[in-house]
This record gives structure tokens, sequence and C-alpha cells, in this order.
């Protein structure tokens, strides 16, 4: 019998650094997967914020 291995794609949080940054209220976050094996390390995407209305860097949390 194999051993069981653990699962090489996890479900990240990204959330927006320059939103949290200005202190304005709410968030922009989004979800999103990601290969544990090719990148350990945290992400960094640029995705859309739609209360800053522009792109910005969302990195990844927890």
């Amino acid at each position: 019998m194999a051993k069981k291995s653990k699962e090489s794609r996890i479900q990240i949080i990204l959330e927006c650094t320059e939103h949290k940054q200005s202190g304005m209220p709410g968030t922009s976050r989004y979800i999103s997967t990601k290969n544990r094996k090719n990148t350990p390390a945290r992400l960094e995407l640029k995705k859309y914020n739609p209360i800053l209305k522009r792109y910005t860097i969302h990195k990844e949390i927890k």
C-alpha cells in the first residue's frame, strides 16, 4: 500500500497591499491556487482592485 502524499496544489488568498496602507474601508481579496512544489515562496500578483479602480500588487496572506 502506497503512502498518501500531501496535496501539491493548495488554495491561497491574495490581498491588496496598497489598499491596506491607504486606510480606506474595505479590502480587495482574491482566492487562487498554487503548486506548493513549484512555488514554495509567497506569491505576488498584479490584480484589479475595484475600490481603487486600478491594478495593484496583491500578496499572499496566511
